[in-house]
């Protein structure tokens, strides 16, 4: 028993140096402009999830979701978010494609996680994505105003929904388009 456990250590001990070797060696492609594998985004993600739910303090939102509140995040989302991860017009982003990864268009796929998770991903950012930490470039409010906009966007108040159809001329989060006069 102790040789088979012996064995599998040396196994696992010359696999994680021979994966360090060919990386170092450059045999790992670094090439940004090609989607990542299925397995590679799924250990990513996983990654990703399981750092945040380690580390992120389970903290409730401070700033009520008023409409007020949600149209200042809309707002703040579209002046510092929409570049990376697609407009209010329901684009993607041009400058999005470029990543590796590719961050998540945001507007069309609305995280599903938690208000403190995505608070916590806004305020410390993703290593080796391109996501920065907010935390030295947005106040805490604001981050939390954002945080309030992204895990609501499917169900947002009329108000926010008109002014979202008013400031992208083109759909609101559900899809009706501008100027579309519902009682005709």
């Amino acid at each position: 028993m102790r040789n088979f456990v012996l064995g599998i250590v040396i196994t696992i001990v010359v696999l994680v140096i021979g994966g360090a070797g060919l990386a170092l060696l450059g045999f790992m492609p670094t090439r940004a402009n090609t989607p990542p594998p299925d397995m590679e985004r799924h250990l990513a993600m996983s990654a990703l999830d399981n750092s945040v739910e380690r580390h992120a303090p389970r903290i409730n939102n401070p700033v009520p979701p008023t409409d007020d509140n949600l149209i200042e995040g809309l707002k703040i989302y579209t002046m510092n978010c929409a570049l990376c991860h697609g407009g209010i017009d329901r684009q993607p982003s041009t400058l999005g494609k470029s990543f590796y990864p590719p961050p998540p268009t945001l507007i069309l796929h609305p995280p599903d996680d938690e208000e403190w998770h995505v608070f916590y991903v806004i305020r410390t950012g993703v290593r080796y994505t391109g996501m920065p930490a907010w935390d030295k470039a947005l106040s805490e409010p604001d981050m939390w105003k954002v945080t309030a906009f992204l895990t609501r966007i499917e169900k947002l108040p009329p108000a926010v929904q008109e002014y979202w159809k008013k400031s992208s001329g083109v759909t609101s989060p559900t899809g009706e388009q501008a100027g579309h006069d519902e009682h005709k």
